[in-house]
């Protein structure tokens, strides 16, 4: 039988001579498939000692990088699923500092040194940026892995590269082939700048029985010797490896290959198709059931078109990472990984229910309570959605589905953006992606999306919902220059829905209007002013009538015009 991968791990971080400790690190040894599909990680970060809130910069990328690496696509290889979590991660961070009073001064903002290494069948992988080190135990001594991103000027040293400090980051990254034995020692500079790489080797081999109090010693010995910083190391040693298989063979060469023809009774990796649910150019939606649980699920294989496509198949591949990283009763659930996945497919909850545009269907005069109970969900999962700085960006009807309880959810994630993640996947997406119905109108003019954008989205549905009407119809994909934003004319949903209350109509022109920045800057105003009335909206006109009904408008104006006419004439005649 192939034996699994099992590791030693001890790790210890203290404040020392400060009165913060602003290290932070950790260690994820998961079990069963997660095991094989996704390996043991350690990581490691350092705050930069100006910046009173680093320690929650180190905090966030070592927790975020244990989180989100094991969310990651299957058939992504550990380079890149480590590169879009740091990417990713560098993203949140600068982000933050740029909203915060640091955005002038980032050494005073959420940055901090990041160092972690992942062991992954026979084999190591390095991700680094920073001067945290890593290294490996050569008999006395150590090699290290790892180069400081450090410059040198006027008799001063600082770092040349941290996560945090711009908007994207360039990561050093390395593999290497291991063996049983390997030890493997990550420290912050509090500890290597006062301790000789033999002293780091010697406290290794002599706590080898015991790497967590070889850890406390390696930082205890750096402190005695004068150490003013934080101190962590983190130590991890490769007890036993498993046999090489083929599947691993294959997956280095052409990851997951696509699955083979699917139909009713197919099986697929313990999964027993049922039936087809959905097709699209994009992808084909079974509903399947988990042989070994009889769980009904649903299972998301890529079109055959995509083989050709790779940023389509990358955004594919997104989509089950996205869905792991976001927890929301109102964004569709992925199944744990319970088994070895050995094609290109995405299993997720079955919702037993139906599409939001059947229900919009099937309710054309729906309740204001009603409507306003689901717009409140759809909110609730953009907003979980935009707190891990994604956007939707295709929001609409067909991608929300209702239970049978009657709760929301969002169930595709093709066209989400991920603030930092770059490489394959577009920064701006544009409404290619979404459907230009529901489409904001910057997207027409070329520029990337935002939470405002998705505001409009969920505005549209709402206005929907209420009318069966567009608000400006086909007219915003039509939008081409700036110029073009001023001719769309809103027209207030009083004209279609006469019992809606007129401050409803007030907050659906405010979220609707072409112009992002006169729009809510937030999914969670939008949701307020629909729940508590606005006091400039409750006490605002009624719109005139060309507005509210402009069939009615010209209607009126023929007929005193036709009036004045008929009596001109009658004056004539007599």
């Amino acid at each position: 039988m192939t034996g699994k991968l099992s590791v030693s791990i001890g790790q210890h971080s203290e404040a020392g001579a400060k009165p913060r400790n602003q290290d932070a690190c950790g260690a994820r040894v998961p079990a069963g498939a997660e095991l094989a599909s996704k390996g043991v990680a350690v990581a490691l970060a350092d705050g930069i000692s100006t910046s009173e809130v680093a320690h929650i910069a180190s905090e966030t990328a070592v927790t975020g990088f244990l989180a989100d690496y094991y969310c990651t696509s299957n058939a992504w290889s550990v380079k890149r699923s480590g590169q879009r979590v740091i990417d990713a991660i560098n993203a949140w961070l600068h982000g933050h500092t740029d909203r915060s009073w640091a955005r002038y001064d980032k050494d005073r903002g959420y940055v901090c040194t990041f160092t972690a290494l992942v062991i992954k069948g026979r084999t190591g992988h390095l991700f680094h940026v920073g001067d945290s080190r890593a290294w490996r135990v050569q008999g006395g001594s150590l090699e290290q892995l790892t180069d400081d991103h450090r410059h040198h000027a006027g008799g001063r040293s600082f770092l040349g590269r941290a996560l945090g400090t711009a908007h994207s980051v360039e990561i050093d990254y390395r593999a290497f082939p291991l063996a049983p034995g390997d030890t493997f020692v990550l420290t912050t500079d509090g500890v290597h700048e006062h301790l000789p790489p033999q002293a780091i080797a010697a406290a290794i081999r002599e706590g080898s029985d015991d790497l967590e109090a070889a850890a406390r010693a390696l930082v205890a010995a750096a402190h005695g010797r004068g150490s003013e910083d934080n101190l962590t190391a983190a130590i991890l040693r490769v007890d036993r490896l498993p046999e090489p298989a083929l599947s691993e063979f294959q997956q280095r060469v052409t990851e997951l290959p696509f699955p083979p023809a699917l139909g009713p009774r197919s099986l697929i990796d313990g999964y027993e198709i049922v039936r087809e649910l959905h097709v699209s150019s994009r992808s084909h939606v079974f509903l399947a059931l988990d042989s070994e649980s009889g769980t009904p699920v649903a299972l998301k294989v890529p079109a055959t078109e995509l083989r050709d496509d790779p940023a389509a198949l990358e955004r594919f591949l997104a989509e089950e990472w996205i869905a792991r990283r976001v927890d929301s009763a109102h964004l569709l659930k992925p199944r744990p990984r319970e088994r070895a996945q050995n094609y290109l497919y995405v299993v997720t909850e079955y919702v037993d229910g139906q599409t939001l545009t059947q229900w919009i269907r099937d309710h054309p005069r729906a309740d204001f309570a009603r409507v306003r109970d689901l717009v409140t969900q759809i909110g609730k999962g953009l907003r979980a959605l935009h707190r891990q700085d994604m956007i939707h960006q295709d929001l609409r009807p067909y991608n929300v589905m209702i239970d049978a309880t009657g709760t929301a959810k969002l169930i595709d994630f093709g066209a989400v953006r991920v603030a930092g993640l770059g490489e394959g996947v577009d920064e701006a997406v544009g409404p290619v992606l979404g459907t230009e119905q529901y489409a904001a109108p910057e997207y027409f003019l070329g520029a990337g999306g935002s939470e405002r954008s998705d505001v409009f989205s969920l505005a549209v549905i709402t206005y929907q919902m209420l009318t069966g009407q567009l608000p400006y119809g086909p007219k915003v994909a039509q939008v081409r220059s700036r110029s073009g934003l001023n001719r769309l004319k809103y027209t207030s949903v009083l004209t279609y829905n006469r019992a809606c209350p007129p401050w409803i109509d007030g907050a659906l022109r405010k979220a609707l209007h072409p112009r992002p920045e006169r729009r809510y800057a937030e999914v969670s105003e939008f949701l307020h002013d629909l729940h508590h009335p606005r006091p400039e909206f409750v006490h605002a006109t009624r719109p005139p009538l060309i507005e509210r009904n402009p069939e009615a408008f010209w209607k009126g104006v023929s007929l005193l015009i036709g009036l004045i006419a008929l009596a001109e004439l009658l004056w004539l005649v007599r």
